[in-house]
């Protein structure tokens, strides 16, 4: 019997994946790249925004055909979509064998053994489960990197979100279950972790009545095998003098501090339901610049939200060209059935958000790669991950001003012999608007980023 899985979303969902071929080897089940080969295929799918929800249908339909095609005998939809969309799903659906919500991985056999029989069966519904070091996984990333989910759930309620009620109220795992997990990665060769949860800094405070994110990392660093630890979605809410320090003083934390900011207009901050005003923004940026020397601050914005006006934007857009962020993604309000934002008077228009979209996309380009030049000279530890395809001497990999996927890459020149999860020293020659070009000036490092701030 054999398995193909297609993971789509975010690195949170790519977790869940990971647990449910783990369960599935343990139970005999052979796991397969090929769908034409797969008794069993199964989407993890995402239901975050219209464009994510349109990949999902058409990846169902699509790994629908290996019915007719190959020897696919059970179509399971699990994921975000399969949560939120289950009943219509069977119903509209009829190629569809059994929905799986987000908190119901750990019943992934019960599907596929109903499924098999010819039965149809949802798998949904209010789900507590947390998966621990113990649950079975299989990492898909690359051996030397991985995600560490250390929470599940969202306690905020951002007007324009769609993921508590998809996933429901915040969930921490226990630092020990998360060091523990860690310690059993590195084991196995991964040297950097990179921890997420839908808001990072609130992590602990359902458990221990404090956030305890900063307490996590020093005892994550203990970890004696391990590299790197870099933490993704860290709201600004919680950050604290207490976080700032860990990471400034701990030199396997990359300094690399992911922020969702989400917009820059106070009015439009409210109307969005997020607890942050500009100045706050601003106040918590130049403090992270101030206590973190070198930090790297990546945050995402949304332009077009209902409401949202042209001196609103315009607001927005000199807060960009003000704070001068090394990374940040930019996305159009989409609309989600459900959400307070779905029924707000004044819906921007699709062209003028595709407008200040360009518009704003084009003033960060500008920034990124005048940020990117203001390396040219400096050193960085480098994490090999491949090489150019066209040109085997020059190495690909990430200093610790890139996470994994959604960040640039550093080219190494002068460099054929490194191989992937190797960290090496590399200076910046050229900057451009995404990526850098460095050439390696000696061997492995040990240093991770001890010293990357005072060097920048």
């Amino acid at each position: 019997m054999k398995a193909g899985f297609i993971s789509l979303g975010c690195s949170k969902n790519l977790v869940d994946t990971e647990v449910m071929l783990g369960i599935l080897k343990e139970h005999g089940i052979e796991l397969t790249a090929n769908p034409a080969d797969a008794d069993i295929l199964i989407v993890n799918t995402c239901a975050f925004i219209q464009s994510a929800k349109e990949e999902s249908i058409t990846t169902i339909l699509n790994m629908a055909e290996y019915k007719e095609s190959g020897r696919c005998r059970s179509l399971i939809v699990a994921g975000c979509l399969g949560q939120r969309y289950k009943q219509e799903l069977l119903d509209e659906i009829p190629e569809a064998d059994a929905i799986i919500g987000t908190g119901a991985w750990g019943r992934i056999m019960e599907a596929v053994e109903e499924t098999l029989k010819g039965h149809r069966v949802v798998i949904a519904g209010k789900d507590e489960a947390l998966y621990d070091e113990h649950t079975p996984r299989i990492t898909t990333t690359p051996a030397y990197t991985a995600y560490v989910k250390i929470a599940e759930g969202c306690n905020n309620r951002c007007a324009f979100c769609a993921i508590p009620y998809i996933r429901g109220d915040y969930r921490s795992r226990r630092i020990e279950d998360i060091c523990d997990e860690i310690r059993h990665l590195t084991e196995n060769g991964v040297r950097e972790v990179v921890l997420i949860a839908q808001d990072s800094t609130e992590y602990g405070r359902d458990l221990y009545g404090t956030p305890k994110l900063a307490e996590l990392l020093r005892e994550i660093v203990k970890v004696p095998k391990l590299k790197w630890v870099r933490t993704l979605y860290s709201y600004p809410k919680y950050f604290s003098d207490e976080l700032i320090e860990t990471i400034a003083s701990e030199p396997k934390i990359c300094k690399y501090v992911d922020l969702p900011l989400q917009h820059a207009h106070d009015a439009v901050l409210r109307s969005m339901r997020r607890p942050d005003t500009q100045e706050e923004m601003c106040a918590l940026i130049k403090k992270l610049r101030e206590r973190i020397p070198g930090v790297t601050i990546r945050s995402t914005f949304i332009v077009g939200f209902p409401g949202e006006t042209d001196a609103q934007y315009q607001t927005l857009r000199n807060f960009l060209e003000e704070m001068r962020l090394d990374k940040v993604g930019v996305f159009t309000y989409s609309r989600e059935e459900g959400t307070p934002a779905y029924d707000m008077p004044n819906q921007v228009p699709e062209e003028v958000m595709q407008e200040r979209y360009h518009d704003l996309m084009s003033l960060q380009c500008k920034i990124s790669e005048q940020i990117n030049q203001s390396l040219e000279g400096k050193e960085l530890d480098v994490l090999i991950e491949g090489r150019d395809e066209e040109q085997p001497n020059i190495a690909v990999g990430r200093s610790y001003r890139e996470a994994p996927e959604v960040d640039g890459q550093v080219y190494v020149e002068n460099d054929p012999d490194s191989k992937p999860g190797d960290i090496v020293r590399v200076r910046v020659v050229q900057g451009f608007t995404y990526d850098v070009l460095g050439e390696r000036i000696d061997g492995e490092s040990a240093a991770g980023t001890e010293d990357e701030g005072k060097k920048e």
